[in-house]
């Protein structure tokens, strides 16, 4: 196994006898070299990409979508990775300085969401990546490292095909999301006991509102992976039958790979949704705390309004300008106003109590 980064020496060292080529570029590097790098593939495949499918891998913005011709394949991969970095096209490979940020939480600010391209062919494999892009340079580390056979792990197999590379780079890509998935519910159980504590003012309603649009926009990219490799999957049905049991093998791993990169997927979909779910509960809950709490200030208000209420109707009463008002003209008078009073309000008390009229809710 061997790295270059000189494509006219690819051309001239034409594919290899066993194995195959593997061709990675950056989106806006892609963009600039996309003639040298349609040459390549006349010199060794003897075909180039059409146009539409050269539109696909160039756009940063196209969702999630399988595609292909009777020569080669072509799947468009959005990722859920940390990191969003745009490229210079006067200096491909290089990022421009990042002077604006997204709304919204460090967390989901964190994580890009730009597609990443294959181009499938026999022996040939070519991928269109964002700048930057730590799972491009992570995969071929380590494919560099499993290539010397005293470093690589007991059991690891290297790709056999560019297809069951290009499974591998994308169940990476996926199993990514996971690396944040923890630090993504963490903010989010801080913000529902914010949300449930009746002592404490939530007022970051403008970043929860964010988190909520931006888990909705990563079902809407986690739903279009799951359509795109089961596009793929039913692609990879319609194969040829292969010619020797050992590349029958290698096409029932390829199919066993692929099930197992749609499992993970659905579970990144189902972590997601419950993320979502979780988010709009924790509102509906707090509204609902809020509006519990609201029942029991009104509910004391009223209490004690019909506990002064017939106190105002005794003193309204000896207040009228009358004056053969009983009591008025008695040196007990007052005793005996003020003690009515007094049981009268006593009376009411106990009675609104034994009612749980003035017990506080259970929080």
């Amino acid at each position: 196994m061997q790295e270059s980064s000189d494509l006219s020496k690819l051309a001239a060292a034409g594919l290899p006898a066993q194995g195959y080529l593997w061709v990675a570029c950056a989106r806006r590097e892609f963009e600039v070299l996309q003639g040298q790098i349609q040459s390549v593939l006349q010199s060794l495949c003897g075909l180039q990409l059409v146009d539409l499918h050269i539109s696909d891998l160039l756009n940063n913005q196209l969702p999630s979508h399988y595609d292909y011709t009777s020569q080669y394949d072509v799947l468009v991969f959005r990722r859920l990775a940390a990191g969003n970095s745009p490229t210079d096209l006067d200096n491909p490979g290089l990022p421009l300085p990042t002077t604006a940020r997204r709304g919204g939480p460090t967390i989901l600010r964190r994580i890009d969401t730009s597609p990443v391209g294959f181009a499938i062919f026999d022996h040939f494999l070519l991928t269109v990546h964002p700048t930057d892009c730590a799972v491009r340079d992570a995969y071929a580390t380590k494919l560099l490292q499993a290539a010397h056979t005293d470093s690589r792990p007991a059991g690891a197999r290297l790709p056999t095909s560019p297809a069951d590379m290009m499974l591998r780079i994308v169940n990476q890509m996926v199993d990514g999301f996971l690396e944040l998935r923890r630090e993504l519910t963490h903010q989010l159980d801080h913000w529902q006991s914010e949300l449930l504590n009746p002592r404490t003012r939530f007022n970051n309603w403008g970043a929860l509102l964010d988190t909520r649009l931006s888990l909705h926009h990563l079902d809407e990219i986690c739903e279009d992976q799951r359509a795109s490799l089961q596009d793929w999957i039913e692609a990879l049905k319609t194969w040829p039958d292969a010619d020797t049991p050992t590349a029958q093998r290698e096409r029932d791993l390829l199919q066993v790979r692929s099930r197992d990169v749609l499992e993970h997927i659905e579970r990144v979909v189902h972590h997601v949704r419950r993320l979502e779910q979780s988010a709009e509960t924790a509102v509906q809950m707090h509204f609902s705390v809020q509006g519990s709490r609201t029942n029991d200030i009104m509910r004391t208000l009223t209490v004690l309004t019909a506990i002064f209420l017939p106190l105002n109707l005794i003193t309204g009463f000896f207040g009228m300008n009358f004056d053969a008002l009983p009591l008025i003209h008695q040196q007990t008078g007052l005793l005996w106003a003020m003690g009515t009073m007094v049981m009268i309000a006593l009376t009411l008390v106990i009675f609104f109590w034994r009612k749980r009229y003035l017990a506080r809710s259970p929080r």
